[in-house]
């Protein structure tokens, strides 16, 4: 709502500077005046995608990673049409008033008018990251190509809104815009510097995290155990997640984000992954000593949003990791708690040995849909519950499916199809609780 609510502020400024009388020419200021509009919309929005992203606790907390990833894919994909758009109406309508040729007037923009060379480069940094984000081509990009690529977005935006607060009229033509745009600038440059750079750099030194086991954990996965000093303060829970860096070498500043796969206890973390990329295959290559650096916690998928005594966990490939820590951590009774995984074969599966635990000391009952997935229909299942629906599943293993609150991890689509089984079974919406452990 603050958003949407000030890039509203920002179309009264162009109101108030007769940016509606300018429409009513329908002549090359209607374009021009356009353009402002559409410009004064693109920063505010600008600006908001990147503090969302910031790890701002106080976001963190109140929306939860998974939220807010969504509204800054959905903020982001808004601001940069409109960036389009504000580039295109002023470059038609300076072109028309000056009777030039439009890309005549777009390379004028360029080379003549202050900080344009700037605006441009920024701009085309913007685009590479859009074009990167699109989820077809992110899905051909390996994660630490992708995530390089998107940190070059904070350069795009750093160099193209400061054309607007040096030389548009909209930015500066009263005080209240004057402090606004200002204000917003800099509390998401600070916000970036505190919470993005500074604080995970004094909590790493302060906690002096570093590796003390790797072992591996399934055919496709690793354990990696971390011990530091004072991690109680951290306030870690199990069901949350830290983006980590090892400073093992080359590419160390690239981070990932892994949950934690125990609860929380003493001075040790453990991280579970499935090796499917360079960051993860270089967790099996650590060596005890290396020091780790860490953002975080993150997420709220955990026992605070239980609104039920019994509990149904279901986990596929390392979404089983934070699974199992919320099951050591969480109160129920024998038999209470139902964990369902999902692995392509039963070499697969992971964190075996402290599911067998929880199910002899803690009375969790385990069930496995191991196997291909049936590729004839969309679906969770594997082939060979081809037959089965998906409600009709969480049915029969836990027949009092209204005394549960269900806990989701795994691959983004694959959440997806059992969220929906799950609704359609008449689990509530709001005992569905999930997360996706994104950067």
């Amino acid at each position: 709502m603050v958003i949407w609510g000030t890039s509203l502020f920002v179309v009264a400024l162009w109101v108030s500077g007769a940016g509606v009388q300018a429409l009513l020419g329908f002549d090359a200021e209607t374009l021009n005046s356009l353009g402002r509009l559409t410009g004064l919309v693109s920063a505010n929005l600008l600006l908001y995608q990147v503090l969302l992203m910031a790890r701002v606790p106080l976001f963190e907390r109140g929306f939860g990673r998974d939220e807010i990833t969504r509204m800054h894919r959905l903020v982001g994909f808004w601001s940069f049409w409109l960036l389009i758009a504000h580039i295109v109406l002023l470059v038609l309508g300076y072109a028309a008033q000056a009777a030039v040729n439009p890309f005549v007037q777009l390379w004028q923009f360029v080379w003549d008018y202050p900080g344009m060379l700037l605006a441009t480069a920024g701009t085309g940094l913007l685009v590479m990251v859009v074009v990167t984000s699109i989820r077809r081509s992110r899905r051909r990009l390996r994660y630490e190509s992708w995530h390089l690529l998107h940190l070059y977005g904070y350069l795009g935006v750093g160099l193209a809104i400061p054309h607007m607060l040096w030389t548009g009229a909209d930015f500066v033509q009263n005080a209240a815009a004057t402090v606004y745009w200002w204000m917003l600038w800099g509390i998401v440059a600070a916000s970036v510097v505190v919470f993005r750079i500074g604080q995970p750099l004094w909590r790493s030194a302060r906690h002096r995290l570093r590796v003390v086991s790797v072992v591996p954990d399934g055919s496709n996965g690793v354990s990696v155990r971390v011990r530091g000093r004072d991690l109680e303060r951290l306030r870690a829970r199990a069901g949350q997640f830290f983006v980590w860096r090892f400073l093992d070498g080359p590419g160390w500043s690239r981070g990932h984000p892994y949950s934690l796969a125990a609860a929380p206890v003493g001075d040790e973390f453990v991280i579970s992954a499935k090796i499917v990329g360079d960051g993860t295959e270089r967790l099996t290559r650590l060596r005890p000593g290396t020091r780790a650096l860490i953002e975080g916690p993150y997420g709220t998928m955990t026992g605070d949003v239980r609104s039920a005594r019994k509990l149904l966990m279901i986990g596929a490939g390392a979404g089983v990791a934070p699974l199992t820590a919320l099951l050591a951590s969480e109160d129920y009774a024998p038999g209470d708690a139902v964990l369902l995984t999902r692995d392509h074969t039963d070499a697969d599966g992971m964190r075996l040995d402290e599911i067998s635990r929880l199910t002899r000391m803690r009375g969790v009952r385990h069930f496995t849909l191991n196997g291909p997935r049936d590729r004839s229909r969309a679906t969770w299942l594997p082939a060979s519950h081809a037959a089965w629906a998906g409600s009709a599943i969480f049915r029969h293993l836990a027949p009092d499916l209204e005394d549960y609150d269900v806990f989701l991890c795994g691959p983004a689509p694959w959440m997806a199809a059992v969220h929906a089984d799950l609704i359609e079974a008449g689990v509530p919406d709001r005992r569905i609780h999930s997360e996706a452990f994104a950067v």
